[in-house]
């Protein structure tokens, strides 16, 4: 029996660069292994904690898609889905809250970063683990790829699974953690972590003019064009890396250290190699964007296979509630 792989991606706003390199990729990598079956979903209910409008809140969700989609997200093989389609996650989600201990919501980082203006923390908020571990626990996922910030939360999934199975015999499976080994920090324009919340972040799906204008935007030094640069201090430099070949990055590392090189004919490298790399996945996003109907046929695929094991389990569930 293959394993089951579930992954939840933030509808926040459009992934950038960094989301891309840093949890994208590596998650479509995973779910190309032949020994298990991907459950990919759009927590759109998640956001609700913080984005109140539907129209913002529909965009977002539907750049999230083409995204994933555009950089070669397999929906035959696996299931692609918005959390809001499956209504079985609402459901289970009042059952867990019920079974869930105020303190081990309380000691949730993603209340206690807020808990100092409790005003501004909704009840969402501050049960946002459990609806966390409905997502999961709904589909009997084995393995759950997490970065270190998530990794609280799935822990606090395990110890609700365990709880109920304890109580009310076996039920859950229970689901172990993947930590993303890949480290990767990608830097933003300012050379912060790349961060929507920074507004530092490279839309790679921008029209080529406004692409260009966030890439001069990297911040740099004042080393004077005839002189050498350090690449090992230079944002562009790192972000090149990122993205490059070894002959490419050594070419631009020459560059940097021969002088009569500016920060300008970097950034204009860096610009070029992200068109080129990225060349086809720009041309299908913008053809996905624009054709919802698309959007909503893939995610409606998604979840009607997602639903068929979320309606498994939540019986299941609610045998042993007495409901």
């Amino acid at each position: 029996m293959k394993k089951r792989i579930l992954t939840g991606i933030q509808s926040s706003g459009k992934p950038h660069l960094g989301n891309i390199l840093g949890a994208i990729l590596p998650a479509i990598e995973l779910s190309k292994s032949k020994d298990a079956e991907s459950f990919f979903f759009i927590a759109d209910l998640h956001s609700l904690t913080t984005i109140k409008d539907g129209k913002e809140r529909k965009e977002f969700v539907n750049a999230v898609a083409a995204t994933w989609l555009a950089l070669g997200f397999d929906t035959q093989n696996n299931s692609f889905y918005r959390q809001s389609d499956i209504p079985y996650v609402t459901e289970l989600n009042w059952y867990l809250n019920c079974f869930t201990p105020f303190p081990m919501l309380a000691n949730a980082h993603s209340f206690k970063d807020k808990s100092e203006k409790l005003a501004d923390v909704n009840a969402g908020l501050f049960t946002y683990p459990v609806l966390m571990a409905c997502d999961i626990l709904l589909y009997d996922a084995n393995l759950v790829p997490v970065g270190r910030d998530q990794l609280q939360h799935l822990e606090i999934t395990r110890d609700i699974a365990h709880s109920f199975n304890a109580k009310m015999g076996e039920t859950f499976v229970v689901p172990e953690s993947q930590i993303r080994q890949d480290g990767m920090l990608i830097p933003g324009t300012d050379g912060q972590k790349m961060s929507k919340s920074y507004h530092n972040y490279i839309d790679i799906f921008l029209p080529e003019k406004e692409l260009k204008k966030v890439i001069l935007s990297i911040q740099t030094d004042s080393t004077p064009l005839e002189e050498p640069k350090n690449p090992d201090t230079c944002i562009v430099f790192k972000l090149f890396s990122l993205l490059a070949s070894h002959e490419q990055i050594l070419s631009l590392k020459n560059k940097y250290l021969a002088g009569g090189f500016g920060y300008g004919h970097a950034k204009n490298e860096l610009l070029s190699l992200i068109l080129d790399i990225y060349k086809d996945e720009r041309l299908k996003f913008n053809q996905i964007i624009l054709d919802e109907s698309y959007l909503q046929r893939e995610l409606e695929k998604g979840a009607l296979k997602a639903n068929t094991i979320a309606e498994v389990v939540i019986k299941r569930v609610k045998s042993k509630l007495g409901f």
